[in-house]
């Protein structure tokens, strides 16, 4: 019995993991995070990668245990939180689909510094790049789908917990090692990755709000049926009242 509960925890961490770790792509992303993070040294970018890992675990921890009911009580629905998220990350890959590709000149070496970066390091680089809408999402539904039983609870909050720690470090290994990843790549290589991640990054981004549209123009046609038959069910009540008038005089 004992075996079977442990096989379920392990299945349990790997489809979280599996399923939140395909839809960061850290190591996909470490271009584009290479890309944001060109004036920095290698120890600055270092520090950048672990702040941005803290605060996507951070994130990840919230959207697994919290996050249904922190949208609940703003009254934010997952299409809303797909559509202007995706806008965000559309917006952000296009822009760097349009960048300069040449070498950096001096003063662009300078910039941004690392001050400024580290007050980017929550916005836009954890959300929405690294941990955007579909990642709360779906950790949302890994959240909800927690069962209520008491030691149940415990044993999928620890494996949560685990979840949240292995993808914070993978998306640590693969921002830190960017730099080196590129020097593996090349200077031509890592130009053509990095457009190519930025196109994705457009793609990823219109998917998301494709996926936001569709689920309010599905919940729209699932309640339109029933609000005609409400309005059909009130029509002749309608007419009986205002005839009932009519026959008293």
């Amino acid at each position: 019995m004992r075996d079977i509960a442990t096989s379920g925890l392990v299945a349990d961490f790997l489809f979280g993991f599996g399923a939140l770790f395909a839809i960061i792509n850290p190591y996909g992303l470490a271009f584009i995070f290479l890309d944001k993070t060109r004036g920095l040294s290698e120890d600055e970018r270092a520090s950048l990668a672990l702040r941005v890992a803290g605060y996507a675990f951070v994130v990840l921890l919230v959207s697994l245990f919290l996050g249904s009911q922190i949208l609940n009580f703003f009254g934010v629905t997952i299409p809303a939180l797909r559509i202007a998220g995706g806008l965000v990350v559309a917006a952000t890959g296009w822009s760097m689909l349009h960048a300069p590709s040449g070498p950096a000149g001096p003063h662009e070496v300078s910039s941004p510094d690392h001050a400024t970066m580290k007050r980017m390091a929550f916005f836009p680089l954890t959300i929405p790049l690294t941990t955007g809408p579909g990642t709360i999402a779906t950790a949302i539904a890994i959240g909800i789908s927690r069962t209520s039983s008491l030691d149940a609870m415990f044993q999928s909050s620890i494996v949560s917990l685990l979840v949240a720690f292995a993808v914070t470090a993978a998306i640590y290994h693969a921002y830190r090692k960017s730099s080196a990843m590129a020097r593996l790549f090349g200077e031509e290589g890592t130009s053509v990755v990095t457009k190519l991640s930025a196109f994705l990054l457009v793609c990823i981004g219109v998917q998301i709000i494709l996926t936001g549209v569709s689920e309010v123009a599905r919940s729209i046609l699932d309640s339109a049926p029933r609000a005609i038959q409400s309005v059909e069910t009130r029509g002749p009540q309608h007419q009986s009242a205002n005839a009932t008038p009519m026959l008293v005089r």
